[in-house]
């Protein structure tokens, strides 16, 4: 994936960022290939992509949302109690900050049942999503 970026980087120009985006997979989540996809997308899109990685623990989600004003998280992951539980910290601290699922076993439905505010059912669809909250 740096390899990727590195190539995107050496034929594009150096934009200004779009806006500011926090990347995860969640608690008990070890898959990160589906999240590094999203954020070399995002990052050639002109966005700004705070990645916490992966397994990552809610509060340090819920911080980081606080801490970088963000107004676009993405989860992914396998995890799905946990993905939900992450949107309810965040929705204590925030409610302007738009969050979007993905991930293999997601499906709309699901997003909806969790309370995200859009479904990622692919990695370029993230772009979508981006260009809507942030431009």
């Amino acid at each position: 994936f740096e390899l990727i970026k590195e190539e995107i980087a050496k034929k594009g120009d150096k934009n200004v960022s779009k806006g500011k985006i926090v990347v995860c997979t969640v608690k008990g989540d070890i898959h990160d290939i589906g999240k590094n996809i999203v954020k070399v997308i995002l990052e050639n899109y002109g966005y700004r992509m705070i990645d916490l990685g992966r397994d990552v623990d809610i509060q340090r989600v819920v911080d980081t949302v606080v801490k970088e004003n963000v107004g676009l998280s993405a989860l992914m992951t396998t995890t799905l109690p946990a993905m939900k539980s992450t949107i309810e910290e965040i929705r204590k601290v925030s409610n302007d900050c738009k969050i979007w699922v993905g991930g293999a076993v997601l499906t709309k439905e699901y997003a909806d049942e969790m309370g995200a505010d859009f479904y990622a059912p692919d990695a370029r669809s993230s772009v979508d999503i981006a260009k809507t909250v942030l431009g």
